[in-house]
């Protein structure tokens, strides 16, 4: 029971307190609220409606409305508390901020936009609208992201820019995601797409005009300003944002390369398209399989006039453009490619083998005589010290090549250096390997190749060397050792060895 009600059971005729209390106590309130609204009765006054007190802001209720409808609502209260405060207002913020709040909510409710319901049909309208990527080596990306809007399928593609024909390759490459093409295509009112308005009219870039002309949709734009007109794609936009882009939110780790980036858009694809649907209550790629029996066919061969011109790549895995050679991936060799400049890039598109078209690579503008080469459009090499590595072909080379690497080496070096009688000189090795240990046959040829002694008896020398020093290690030419012969043998002959004996002798007699 509440105030009124036991106001109801209450006579205006019953006096003192105690009815009071008995008809509070089922209503969960004070006696003396009961007393107020019996009193208010009598008045003729209606107890349900609180009556508004005068308050210090009054006077300037005018004014906070006019701010308010000035700033289509959007107004902060504590820059309406300084205007009026500048006019003599004594109160406090708090006071302010309130009131702006209820002005706010007036001024809303005469202008709320009310939506109807979005019934869609399937095969009908495909949405698209772009994000900001993450950051991948210092260059921002940007993230393509379209919205089936029957089947609620989202394509997230990650670009570098958004020119025509990048936006042509994404249309392409959605349309063979999804199975089909739309009748509609809605999107945003960029220069790719509107060039401009004219009398509220959007007026379409001829260049899209041909592109939905050749896949057999229609190019649609919303509003300008007003993205609760493809709010679909909205919020495709959003969620692939917060799931891609590295944030706190995620603890996702930045990006390396652009084929990271690319995997993980399509990771995300299969994961928001194969669970359930708040709204639809089924997975999205179920609905799919549905709604491509109501899109339209795909055309076999992309559009591919956005792309720029034709080039054919050589068995070196490369295109000439105005006289400058640059690299493509070696699995294009033997295919054409489409290349355009976009500002100081070429950018390379190719299309597969099931139609679809993607960009493959982009090089720094080049100049003439100097080819932009990139390394990992060619594969690894096995073995690139295949020239610098002895293979035998005879018993006599397997024998010596079977002592070590020390004889592997001595034949590089060797043959480097254009040695004479190699033949020989290796026969010579094995033989000496039936007198010495292989081990140290293999160290003296070692030996042999880093000082570079090729001749007839050096080997042998070596050897010798080995055994009478035992394992000690070559001297080396530093700064306390050197060739130059000693003075020791000028005493015999009467010469001073030292700089303190010349001061003993005259210079003719050291003539």
């Amino acid at each position: 029971m509440t105030c009124a009600e036991a106001l109801s059971v209450q006579s205006s005729s019953d006096t003192g307190v105690a009815p009071y209390r008995a008809a509070a106590e089922p209503a969960g309130c004070d006696h003396h609220t009961v007393a107020r609204y019996v009193k208010m009765r009598a008045a003729g006054q209606e107890p349900d409606k609180r009556r508004h007190r005068a308050r210090a802001i009054d006077d300037y209720l005018p004014k906070i409305e006019e701010l308010v409808v000035r700033s289509q609502g959007k107004i902060r209260a504590d820059v309406v508390h300084k205007r009026i405060a500048a006019m003599g207002f004594t109160g406090g913020e708090r006071t302010t901020r309130r009131t702006v709040a209820e002005a706010k909510a007036q001024f809303r409710a005469g202008r709320r936009r009310v939506y109807r319901p979005w019934v869609t049909e399937p095969g009908l309208w495909l949405q698209y609208d772009w994000g900001d990527g993450p950051t991948i080596e210092g260059r921002k990306t940007t993230l393509w992201c379209a919205w089936l809007a029957w089947s609620r399928f989202r394509v997230v593609i990650p670009v570098w820019d958004k020119t025509l024909p990048t936006v042509t390759a994404c249309l392409d490459a959605t349309f063979r995601r999804i199975g089909g093409v739309p009748a509609y295509v809605l999107t945003d009112n960029e220069k790719t797409v509107t060039t401009e308005h004219v009398a509220g009219i959007a007026v379409r870039n001829p260049e899209i005009v041909e592109v939905a002309r050749h896949y057999g949709t229609t190019m649609r734009t919303c509003q300008p300003a007003d993205p609760e007109t493809k709010g679909g794609s909205e919020a495709t936009v959003r969620i692939a944002k917060a799931d891609l882009v590295p944030k706190d939110v995620n603890l996702r780790d930045d990006y390396r390369t652009f084929g990271e980036l690319e995997a993980a858009c399509r990771d995300f694809c299969e994961q928001v398209n194969s669970r359930m649907h708040r709204a639809t209550r089924r997975k999205p790629v179920e609905r799919l399989a549905e709604e491509q029996q109501r899109l339209h066919p795909l055309p076999r061969r992309p559009f591919t006039a956005a792309f720029g011109t034709t080039r054919r790549v050589n068995w070196e895995s490369t295109i000439s453009v105005e006289a400058v050679r640059y690299s493509v991936p070696h699995e294009l060799i033997d295919t054409r490619v489409w290349v355009r400049f976009h500002g100081d890039e070429l950018i390379v598109t190719a299309v597969d083998e099931n139609g679809s078209a993607r960009e493959v690579v982009r090089h720094r503008r080049g100049r003439p005589g100097e080819p932009v080469l990139d390394d990992t459009h060619y594969p690894p090499r096995e073995d690139k010290e295949a020239d610098r590595t002895p293979k035998a072909t005879s018993a006599e080379e397997a024998a010596f090549l079977a002592l070590g690497p020390g004889a592997a080496a001595w034949l590089v070096e060797a043959g480097a250096a254009g040695a004479r009688r190699i033949k020989a000189k290796m026969a010579e090795a094995v033989a000496l390997a039936k007198l010495y240990s292989v081990a140290e046959v293999d160290r003296a040829l070692g030996t042999a190749a880093v000082t570079g002694r090729f001749a007839d008896k050096d080997l042998l020398s070596i050897l010798d060397y080995q055994s009478a020093r035992g394992h000690a290690e070559p001297v080396r030419r530093s700064e306390n050792h050197s060739l130059q012969p000693g003075t020791s043998a000028w005493a015999s002959f009467g010469v001073p060895t030292t700089t303190s004996d010349v001061s003993e002798y005259d210079e003719s007699d050291l003539a």
